[in-house]
């Protein structure tokens, strides 16, 4: 653990403090193997930090000990932790510090980085750790949980979460990476429908299930629940229209989508769920229960977050 030196003070060079929360102390811990971070992160950081009128360390995730690394953090009791990392590590953290523990600002470090784009609407992660330290503010973040996971964008169940690896891709240019993507999507699809029930509602079949987040949900305003969004495509022309609408442009019109906001969502399947929760691929088990978080954690960001990734 690394602490950061204070700049000899000078009031009118140093950058000010947001008012909106009280920031004395901060630990940000580094990933340089992540995503976009890089090994000069590090030193980056401590510079940027440095700058600020405050006590901060950075650590670096080294040796592979990440769980104890985390641990530390929270024992330090810092204001906030900001996370350079991964979208799974970010997602760790936050599920650890729960409503009542420090602020969380997770940056944008990984690969597709929903949770640090939702928050603060940029990719690079010096903007975002600036935005956070001279705007923001606590925001109860809400998000949903499944199997002991925490998801605070948005998670997709069925064979159409294959997808998205081929979206980021195609976001990112790698048009050939894409089409690899999509063609294993294409072949998996239709191996099991879904089964679901919102709110001990009547049973349907789907062949997805989306849960989007009120923070990043373009039909919700308040946080009430996750938006679920049923796709139901009726043949394999369809649903390749489905996911190039998903693709492009705004897929809540395809008639093959239908909406509304649960609290608690049962899932059904003859095998195992294929997933992608905020990014992070998994397997649920063939039968899942999703619940609504209201109050997931804290985080410090500008208010309203940014959204850049709404959906």
């Amino acid at each position: 653990m690394t602490d950061v030196a204070q700049p000899p003070s000078d009031a009118d060079d140093q950058p000010a403090l947001t008012p909106h929360a009280q920031i004395r102390h901060a630990v940000m811990l580094v990933n340089p193997l992540s995503g976009s971070v890089g090994p000069r992160a590090a030193g980056e950081a401590e510079a940027l930090l440095g700058q600020y009128d405050l006590r901060a360390e950075v650590v670096s995730f080294e040796g592979g000990n990440f769980d104890q690394i985390i641990a530390d953090a929270f024992a330090a009791k810092p204001d906030v932790i900001f996370v350079l990392a991964g979208d799974g590590t970010a997602r760790s953290v936050a599920s650890k510090a729960k409503p009542d523990g420090p602020m969380i600002a997770p940056l944008p470090g990984g690969t597709m980085n929903m949770l640090p784009k939702a928050l603060y609407g940029t990719a690079d992660w010096k903007l975002a750790l600036k935005r956070a330290l001279e705007e923001g503010e606590p925001q109860a973040v809400s998000g949903g949980e499944v199997e002991g996971e925490y998801f605070y964008c948005a998670a997709i169940l069925g064979s159409p979460a294959l997808w998205a690896p081929a979206r980021e891709a195609m976001r990112t240019g790698k048009i050939k990476l894409a089409w690899q993507y999509g063609r294993r999507a294409l072949k998996r699809a239709f191996s099991g429908r879904l089964r679901f029930a919102l709110d001990g509602g009547e049973k349907r079949r789907t062949e997805a299930l989306v849960l989007i987040s009120p923070m990043i949900s373009k039909a919700m305003e308040d946080p009430i629940g996750l938006e679920a969004a049923a796709m139901d495509p009726s043949d394999a022309t369809q649903a390749f229209r489905l996911a190039a609408t998903a693709l492009f442009s705004d897929w809540r019109h395809d008639p093959a989508v239908s909406t509304r906001p649960a609290k608690r969502i049962e899932v059904r399947a003859r095998s195992k769920i294929p997933a992608v929760i905020d990014g992070e691929p998994l397997l649920l088990k063939p039968e899942a229960v999703i619940r609504f978080v209201p109050k997931a954690f804290k985080a410090l960001a500008p208010k309203p977050p940014s959204a850049e990734d709404s959906i």
